[in-house]
């Protein structure tokens, strides 16, 4: 695992992780080398939970990927204080979000620990479910997420004025997050204008990603939120190596660079609109 970066002056928080996945609770494959990496470390919620309040990352937030991911997020949520949990069903995984697999999301997004609908939203970049099932998927959680007044985080990969189009279409929920915003500034302008939150993860901080950087300055610190996508998405200097929601420095250090802002002002933003987001802590 990489050696923990200098620690924030003030609090922030990790607005998206995946602690099922850190610990072993889903087995990684063959195919996920960067999952097997992080669950050969062995460690525990409580040992995250520890190494990111050294560095001031005082709150995370675990999401679902599909059913059984949920219920484990919720459960550990309901146990760790200051560990948070949203649940949905993947895009990559809309086939499986049945009406009754949708109505237990329900359940468990009405739980008081559990503060965000997601990850749904829609992704062409694979084709493991149909852009039918995607779209009826994240029709649902879309209004899942009006029903329970959670947040709506969403995953968009090559999926932007699809997304952007439902999100019209349906109407969208009092808070929606972009999660791993990988849209361009011009996107981050149309979601300035909606008031849709973009949540920056490791590859802002990469040499390639000039254009995340750009969105970065042109996204309202109001809507700015940061994450890690841990154990996927590690910052520059750890690409290649597992995530872990200690690295939230990194990339908090570089957004305030890009926002021409001291990080303590930075994290300050971050803090605010993560209650905004997803409700008192």
């Amino acid at each position: 695992m990489p050696v923990a970066p200098e620690p924030l002056t003030g609090e922030v928080f990790d607005s998206h992780c995946h602690l099922d996945i850190m610990v072993g609770n889903r087995q990684a494959s063959s195919g996920d080398p960067v999952a097997q990496a992080a669950q050969a470390a062995g460690a525990s919620v409580e040992k995250i939970v520890e190494e990111s309040r050294a560095v001031g990352v005082t709150r995370l937030v675990t999401i679902g990927y599909d059913l059984a991911s949920s219920r484990w997020n919720a459960d550990v949520a309901r146990v760790h204080r200051d560990v948070y949990a949203g649940v949905a069903i993947h895009p990559n995984e809309a086939h499986a979000a049945t009406s009754e697999v949708l109505a237990e999301i329900e359940e468990l997004a009405g739980e008081p620990q559990v503060r965000a609908v997601g990850e749904t939203g829609l992704d062409y970049y694979r084709d493991w479910a149909s852009k039918d099932d995607q779209h009826a998927s994240f029709r649902a959680h879309i209004e899942i997420a009006k029903r329970t007044g959670k947040a709506l985080v969403i995953h968009d990969r090559e999926a932007h004025d699809d997304v952007l189009r439902v999100l019209a279409e349906q109407g969208a929920p009092d808070a929606v997050v972009f999660h791993s915003y990988s849209g361009d500034a011009e996107m981050a302008k149309k979601c300035a204008e909606a008031g849709y939150f973009m949540s920056f993860s490791g590859p802002v901080t990469y040499k390639n990603a000039g254009y995340l950087r750009e969105a970065a300055q042109v996204a309202p610190k109001e809507l700015l939120l940061v994450e890690t996508d841990a154990p996927y998405l590690p910052p520059v200097p750890h690409r290649g190596k597992p995530n872990a929601p200690y690295l939230i420095p990194l990339i908090v250090r570089c957004l305030a660079e890009v926002k021409g802002m001291e990080a303590g002002e930075l994290t300050a933003a971050i803090s605010a609109n993560g209650e905004a987001v997803f409700g008192a802590w």
